[in-house]
């Protein structure tokens, strides 16, 4: 199975997944939110990379109702959760079924978003996406990216895999749902490391590179082109 044909297999429950197995899911998304460094009055153009079902960029609209949205994500199926999702805001909205490792957009942005996305490529394709991002951003745009992190040692990413399954079953009853997300993280998951991550970030030419939020494994990454 192709990674779009995993997660068009779970565009019916992936909202509700995703805010039990997300730790602090609320808290990560007001933070990322919340670096935001535009006056909510701004017309801020935002690219949404790997964006799914649109989590991301409904949070983002929340709170910049004029923002102009390009949401990218090689899954069709997820994208039109997300056209039906901002349906009643069709003129700020473009949609793009694509490999985002060769983006294909025409105009520059203010903010460039992603979560639980970046981490499914090869390091090196994760930097040069950083790269490609970079050269898309206006000056004084910036990069929010909630992602993946992989443990510097085995004891952490043993600590960070118990406790994450810990707490899933926790809130999840369903063993067959946990399944599935455990097969997608074993398939297609190639999570990095906090360092490699903010080395790559510097790399591509951004400054104030930071996680400025972890909890175990997720991490909200913050980068400016200045």
């Amino acid at each position: 199975m192709t990674i779009d044909q995993a997660f068009n297999a779970s565009v019916e429950y992936y909202d509700d997944w995703m805010k039990k197995a997300l730790p602090n899911y609320v808290d990560i998304f007001d933070t990322a939110v919340s670096l935001i460094p535009f006056d909510k009055s701004k017309e801020v153009d935002v690219l949404d990379l790997g964006a799914g079902t649109g989590l991301f960029s409904r949070h983002v609209l929340d709170n910049y109702p004029r923002a102009k949205f390009v949401l990218y994500d090689v899954a069709d199926k997820m994208l039109g959760v997300a056209q039906e999702r901002f349906r009643q805001q069709p003129g700020q909205f473009k949609y793009v079924v694509g490999d985002y490792r060769e983006l294909q957009v025409n105009q520059e942005f203010d903010l460039a978003i992603s979560s639980l996305s970046i981490h499914h490529l090869a390091d090196e394709e994760k930097a040069g996406l950083f790269c490609s991002v970079y050269d898309l951003l206006r000056k004084g745009g910036v990069f929010i990216n909630i992602d993946q992190i992989r443990g510097e040692t085995a004891y952490l990413r043993d600590l960070y895999w118990e406790s994450w399954l810990a707490r899933v079953r926790r809130v999840e009853a369903s063993e067959e749902r946990i399944q599935e997300s455990i097969n997608r993280r074993t398939e297609y998951d190639r999570d990095a490391s906090l360092w490699d991550q903010l080395q790559w970030l510097k790399e591509a030419g951004y400054e104030n590179v930071d996680c400025v939020y972890k909890n175990y494994f997720v991490g909200v990454f913050f980068a400016c082109k200045t």
